[in-house]
């Protein structure tokens, strides 16, 4: 029998051994991958796992784009994810909110206001939504202050010689807002309650065609959200007699509240939150709760808002639940008296 090594039967066993060190390290390369994809299915398993889109009920531009748009910017860099702003005009924000009402992709939120949450529920028959059990408050994030004004023909300098000015005048003095129910509506006639005053309200399709006749002297007076109309105050083209703050404003220093004007505890704001539908789950709702109230006290955000005069807020689900809820009771009797109708 030969000594020597079959020939054959060696390149067999070369063959295998070859075969065995290739299963092992593509065994090791699979498993050193799959190590690597593990911590990322596991943080597709949190929330948020996809993008996540922040409904608008408005047509873009105003204070509702920036507060929106700033607060967004601020969640898509600590959320892990992007936050987009949708813009969903139409039927005073009765059309978002329905659609919002309805979804339950747990990445759908949207922009709460003072006419969506307040005034809609008062003034319209039947809505396609209920503002207090199809959404749950994430947080209010920033108030923008009415500014009243009145054409610089217009006599009065102050609130209180406006006041006796149009007591004196009754039925000829008018004011201007972008349509019944809203934000400058609300402000004129909220201030004609507790002044009791009388003016005429002539409502228009929007705050630009009623600044139009603002400015060409065919109204005599409006209240319009700061954003709106301090280019128009500095270049002297409207007067502002009060704004509707709390406290006088950085940018108009000069001009009193309406508080200060003998009307003790009175506010005039627009104001703007985040609220999610009813089915989003309360763990995405806690955090996104907590990162929405640091995204508008941001350094950035606050910039934004402070250059349109607005404050930055930034509570809690509870606190802006609260808010709500005493903006309801507030508005009610407001709408009532004046009889507001929708457009």
């Amino acid at each position: 029998m030969s000594s020597h090594p079959d020939p054959f039967l060696t390149m067999h066993a070369a063959s295998i051994d070859v075969d065995r060190r290739r299963r092992t390290l593509l065994t090791a390369a699979g498993a050193a991958a799959m190590g690597g994809l593990l911590p990322s299915a596991y943080a597709q398993g949190s929330w948020p796992s996809k993008a996540v889109r922040f409904v608008v009920p408005f047509a873009p531009g105003g204070s509702s784009e920036i507060v929106a748009r700033s607060t967004a910017a601020e969640l898509s860099k600590t959320l892990g994810q992007s936050v987009f702003v949708d813009n969903k005009p139409g039927a005073a924000g009765n059309i978002a909110m329905q659609e919002v009402a309805r979804s339950d992709d747990q990445h759908t939120v949207i922009l709460g206001h003072i006419g969506t949450l307040a005034v809609n529920p008062f003034i319209f028959e039947k809505l396609p939504y209920d503002p207090n059990k199809d959404f749950k408050p994430v947080s209010l994030l920033a108030k923008v202050p009415s500014l009243y004004v009145v054409h610089p023909d217009v006599p009065v300098k102050n609130l209180r010689e406006l006041v006796a000015y149009a007591k004196s005048r009754p039925g000829k003095l008018s004011y201007g807002s972008a349509g019944n129910g809203s934000a400058g509506h609300l402000a004129f006639e909220y201030l004609k309650m507790t002044s009791d005053m009388f003016m005429l309200h002539v409502p228009y399709r929007g705050t630009g065609p009623m600044m139009q006749d603002l400015l060409a002297g065919r109204l005599d007076a409006a209240a319009v959200g700061a954003a709106a109309l301090l280019q128009f105050i500095k270049a002297g083209k409207v007067r502002c007699i009060a704004t509707g703050s709390t406290t006088r404003l950085p940018q108009l220093p000069d001009v009193p509240t309406v508080a200060e004007q003998g009307y003790p505890g009175f506010e005039m704001t627009q104001w703007y939150g985040m609220l999610a539908p009813s089915t989003m789950k309360q763990e995405h709702i806690d955090k996104l709760a907590v990162e929405t109230a640091k995204a508008v006290k941001s350094p950035d955000a606050m910039a934004r808002l402070q250059g349109d005069a607005a404050e930055a807020i930034g509570g809690t689900p509870a606190q802006f639940a609260q808010f709500i809820a005493a903006e309801q009771t507030r508005w009610q009797k407001v709408l009532k008296r004046a009889g507001v109708k929708p457009d």
